[in-house]
């Protein structure tokens, strides 16, 4: 993390970082050094000897579940190393910004309940209220959350499978979504030099396509979307993953009435499968010691039993393992429970298929939550602009098995750090997807 603060006129401020040990390390930063993109916030670094720490249990889920503001957003979430990186504190006030991966507190700010600690993905929420509201309670699962569809798709357009990931399935429906007056504008990702991606503005079905493939470390898509809202832009979709989803399910619940998101702007959400990301400043140095990162060209990632990345260069395919790979996962990830997106509209991952991964590469599976969901769809159906295959047997159920085993190392974990297994930090232990866990 880093904090700035406006001092003389001057830019100044400190970095926050846990990466050399336990203790939290802080440095000066000057203005020059943060209008560099390439700039490395490392210098006159001296411990925190004071240390943070976590708050330990006690409070109960009434006092855990009000609305605070930045100084409990900093304290419980960035300091506890609980943040995504989604974006959701960045745009609805001119104190916080999103730099290099990292959340920038341009200013402090005194409001006892604010938008950035409401709709922080990692602020306490009441899930299973959440559920109910967005969802129709018959289509609950405890596993993955509301199920109306599950199919194996992709897009028929080959041109678009070969500019996505996998199937094209979210390029489809997405562009689909444009073309036909859905939405007017959709928030997507979109790479950028030394693979650090942003969030982006399409108006049109061919920027769409042209930005298909995935990124492996996060974006701040949220922080976009807080952008856009703000304009003329009526009808938006966004691509995102779960914590993403999870960020504008707060939203959509407006749970400050003075609330200004114009999150009624939002007309669906696409979520992608979600294991983790990477944290970038660590993953791109590993990068460059397996190769030139001006040759890559795209990644992707196998299921687990290949045990690797594939890292896909002008000069051929390079893998790494994930023995390289796992100390750059970002560490808010080893917390987070949720793998398929649950609060999205349509949650779209890489397709399991008896055929072996040669052949799921190339698809996707596909859940349907809602109703705008099951329309879209539909539509995608009827216009021939997606391929339909029959599920195969265990799929469903292999899916639900494997999201649980996420939400139990979530749980397990969350309980490592706040030392209680009554206190979930983020979650509430009382929750009937989670209690038994």
């Amino acid at each position: 993390m880093i904090r700035l603060t406006l001092i003389n006129g001057k830019l100044s401020g400190r970095y926050v970082s846990k990466a050399a040990g336990k203790w939290p390390m802080y440095c000066e930063i000057s203005a020059a050094v943060l209008s560099s993109s390439s700039a490395r916030p490392y210098l006159n670094v001296m411990p925190d000897l004071a240390g943070r720490g976590l708050r330990q249990g006690g409070s109960s889920m009434a006092d855990k579940n009000r609305i605070l503001g930045q100084k409990e957003l900093q304290e419980r979430v960035l300091d506890a190393d609980l943040c995504t990186g989604c974006g959701a504190c960045v745009g609805l006030c001119p104190y916080q910004a999103s730099y290099n991966d990292n959340i920038v507190f341009l200013h402090s700010c005194d409001l006892e309940a604010g938008r950035c600690y409401a709709f922080c993905p990692r602020t306490p929420t009441d899930l299973e209220a959440l559920r109910k509201t967005l969802f129709d309670e018959r289509d609950l699962t405890p596993e993955i959350g509301a199920v109306k569809e599950f199919y194996i798709t992709r897009a028929t357009d080959e041109q678009v499978r070969k500019n996505a990931q996998h199937g094209g399935t979210v390029t489809a429906l997405t562009a689909l979504a444009i073309q036909e007056g859905i939405i007017d504008t959709a928030v997507i990702t979109e790479g950028q030099e030394n693979f650090l991606p942003h969030g982006v503005m399409a108006k049109d079905p061919s920027d769409i396509k042209k930005r298909g493939k995935s990124n492996f470390v996060m974006s701040p898509m949220i922080a976009e979307f807080n952008r856009i809202a703000k304009g003329e832009h009526n009808k938006i979709g966004v691509v995102v993953t779960p914590c993403q989803a999870l960020a504008l399910a707060k939203m959509r619940l407006k749970p400050i009435a003075t609330d200004a998101n114009n999150i009624d702007k939002l007309k669906f959400v696409i979520g992608l499968f979600c294991g983790w990301a990477f944290s970038w400043r660590k993953f791109v140095d590993l990068l460059r010691k397996k190769t030139d990162l001006d040759t890559i060209i795209g990644m992707d990632i196998p299921p687990s039993k290949y045990h690797a990345i594939e890292v896909y260069t002008k000069n051929g395919t390079i893998e790494i393992s994930l023995d390289d790979v796992t100390p750059c996962i970002r560490e808010a990830c080893l917390y987070c429970f949720d793998m398929t997106a649950e609060f999205s509209d349509i949650s779209v991952g890489s397709a399991r298929l008896p055929e072996g991964w040669e052949v799921a590469r190339s698809w996707n599976q596909v859940i349907v939550r809602t109703q705008i969901g099951h329309e879209l769809m539909e539509l995608a159906r009827a216009k021939g602009l997606l391929e339909f295959r029959d599920v195969p047997e265990g799929n469903l159920e292999k899916l639900k098995k494997a999201s649980m085993n996420k939400k139990g190392m979530a749980v397990k974990n969350l309980t490592e750090k706040s030392g209680s297994s009554d206190n979930l930090l983020y979650l509430n232990s009382n929750d009937p997807v989670f209690r038994t866990l």
